[in-house]
């Protein structure tokens, strides 16, 4: 369940996330991940004001796949909740920035969505450095888009940083159930084999497109927080007042400024 709340702040609209629960998989048998809960330390830091890094967390998630595989539509979907059927071939890279709240403390995810031509792989391919979540997509109604994934991944990841790999599969409203099961057995084997979390998606009706977002950050916060309690051991610093409410898991606010 969603919660709305105005508030007249902004000259523009934006969309403002909390997250007190880790997501689940989408499936159990399509997922490196076993993760269902956040870590009883990151939790415990959490609820103790503690952390390392003083100021918002960021984190860096890169699209990529095929030319014309749904990757923009995707992004639109969740940043701006439109679906554009006059589709344009990304040109080099687009950038957008969601903000979320995740165990009460602020949580910042770049999103970088990279062409899929030839001609613009040396541009994207700069992009993929530092990045912290992989989104590998293939599209659910071209099969054949699915047999260039694995060299998608490691083009990437290459160039990325230990990142969280998700194989998400686009088009779902374009194929009917039974072609939707075939399609997404040999997704779960080829995220097995490539060491990644399948998600199915639609952009055109927002099926999954959330849950997926919701999902990726709760990974993407833990292992951030993990990795700096690992690195920084010893006393640590407030970032302010946290409380984790029993409400809802996820309320969605949107914020206006005013002049």
């Amino acid at each position: 369940m969603e919660h709305l709340d105005n508030n007249c702040n902004s000259s523009h609209d934006f969309l403002h996330y909390t997250i007190v629960q880790q997501h689940q998989a989408y499936h159990a048998e399509g997922t490196l991940y076993d993760q269902s809960n956040f870590s009883p330390s990151v939790t415990s830091a959490c609820e103790q004001n503690r952390t390392v890094t003083v100021g918002v967390k960021l984190s860096k998630a890169v699209l990529v796949g095929d030319v014309a595989v749904g990757k923009t539509c995707f992004v639109n979907r969740f940043c701006h909740d439109i679906f554009d059927r006059d589709y344009k071939a990304t040109i080099g890279v687009d950038f957008e920035v969601e903000k979320f709240s995740v165990l009460g403390v602020p949580f910042n995810l770049q999103i970088w969505d990279t062409a899929g031509q030839e001609r613009f792989k040396c541009i994207a391919a700069s992009y993929y450095r530092g990045a912290n979540v992989v989104i590998v997509c293939f599209d659910m109604s071209n099969i054949h888009s699915l047999t260039h994934v694995q060299k998608w991944k490691e083009d990437a990841c290459d160039n990325a940083k230990d990142p969280i790999v998700f194989l998400v599969g686009t088009k779902k409203d374009l194929i009917n159930e039974h072609t939707f099961l075939d399609v997404e057995r040999k997704a779960i084997d080829m995220a097995t084999e490539i060491q990644a979390e399948f998600w199915p998606i639609s952009s055109k009706t927002g099926e999954n497109v959330k849950e997926l977002f919701f999902r990726l950050v709760g990974l993407t916060f833990d292992k951030a927080v993990l990795d700096e309690l690992d690195a920084n051991k010893g006393p640590s610093k407030q970032i302010g007042t946290i409380s984790i409410s029993n409400k809802d898991v996820y309320e969605k606010k949107e914020k206006k400024k005013c002049c």
